[in-house]
């Protein structure tokens, strides 16, 4: 479905530029001579340029409408693709052995953090290992 559209959205594209190339502009532009020898004088005058701008204006709407569903379609894709690796991951996932949380004693009193304070705290650590 995803490259259906993008090739549909190159297409709107490449049809789109031609026909914004073709319109008249304020130097004349391609509309002048080129479409007039291209489709037979069919596209001349200002019946082309009414013709051209609704063409242009409509394939514009489509170009935005494919580039929101293109955008849609991939962050569906993309999000779909992050849970199922998550629930990979997870599934895939030992449980963890915690270590249960050693809890010192209240003793009611506190020591204010001096270096002497953290030495001997050092030191307790140093002795158990």
């Amino acid at each position: 479905m995803f490259s259906v559209l993008l090739v549909l959205l190159v297409i709107v594209a490449v049809f789109m530029t031609g026909l914004i190339l073709l319109q008249k502009s304020e130097g004349s532009g391609m509309s002048g001579s080129a479409a007039a020898a291209m489709f037979g004088g069919a596209l001349t005058g200002a019946a082309a340029g009414n013709f051209l701008t609704k063409l242009t204006a409509w394939l514009a709407v489509v170009f935005f409408v494919l580039c929101g569903a293109l955008a849609y379609i991939s962050s569906r894709t993309a999000r779909e693709s992050a849970q199922s690796e998550l629930r990979q991951e997870l599934v895939e996932q030992e449980p963890a052995v915690q270590e249960p949380l050693q809890s010192t004693p209240v003793t009611g009193k506190t020591e204010p953090v001096t270096i002497d304070t953290i030495e001997k705290v050092a030191a307790k650590k140093g002795k158990k290992k």
